[in-house]
């Protein structure tokens, strides 16, 4: 692996975006022997998140932006992933609520073979700290996963992801998600065409600001569940 690409979608980050970026910098440049960009995907911000963006990429030469004018997570991570020329893509969350320590491990999971390595609060070694209501919404979606698919990894939803360029340019545009169920979408079309999915446990702290609206993200979540459980992509 020569070469990564850490996209960060973003919708009206403009407190956090700059800090993040520059603690997500310093972090790579430490830990990171090959080539790294982070990319901020802005999904139709309407605060100042898109000048900032545009600030960070005339600063720094290892930063770049995309900008769409609609909202949705997995609309971003389509645009930024599929016209990216890295070996490996990745995402994470731009609270960098996910222990940043474990994101070497995903990039190490993938030269050792595997195609896609998530990040997983719910496997054993993980170490989480949420809501009662987050905690138990997140198992039970999970073991409805398991329940229908007979799925291998453990947490479909967490914002800390990387998977090789060559897998990417397979599923992705399989995809019919534009939001938040692209992450399940992603790892159950894996499943079904063979491409290996590694577990990763991390530390993971809750953000109280989140953008995720959990009656509705929940269904939404289902729908997309049974539309792929019953008419899958191909």
């Amino acid at each position: 692996m020569n070469s990564v690409d850490v996209v960060i979608p973003v919708y009206n980050e403009e407190i956090v975006l700059a800090r993040s970026v520059a603690i997500l910098r310093d972090f790579l440049a430490k830990n990171l022997s090959c080539r790294w960009r982070i990319v901020v995907a802005d999904n139709g911000s309407v605060d100042g998140t898109l000048a900032i963006a545009r600030e960070l990429a005339e600063k720094y030469p290892d930063v770049g932006y995309v900008q769409l004018e609609q909202k949705g997570r997995g609309r971003a991570l389509r645009k930024a992933w599929l016209e990216s020329d890295a070996d490996v893509v990745s995402y994470m969350d731009v609270d960098l609520s996910t222990k940043l320590d474990a994101f070497p491990e995903l990039l190490h999971a993938l030269e050792e073979g595997y195609d896609i390595a998530i990040g997983s609060r719910l496997m054993k070694g993980s170490n989480v700290k949420r809501s009662l209501k987050r905690e138990v919404t997140s198992r039970g979606y999970n073991l409805l996963i398991k329940a229908m698919f007979c799925s291998s990894f453990s947490d479909a939803q967490c914002g800390f992801k990387a998977v090789k360029r060559d897998a990417v340019q397979v599923l992705v545009p399989l995809i019919k998600d534009q939001a938040w169920f692209f992450d399940t979408e992603l790892l159950l079309l894996a499943g079904m065409k063979g491409y290996r999915i590694k577990d990763v446990p991390v530390e993971w702290v809750e953000d109280e600001d989140t953008r995720v609206h959990i009656a509705s993200t929940i269904w939404e979540d289902i729908k997309g569940l049974l539309r792929v459980r019953f008419c899958p992509s191909r």
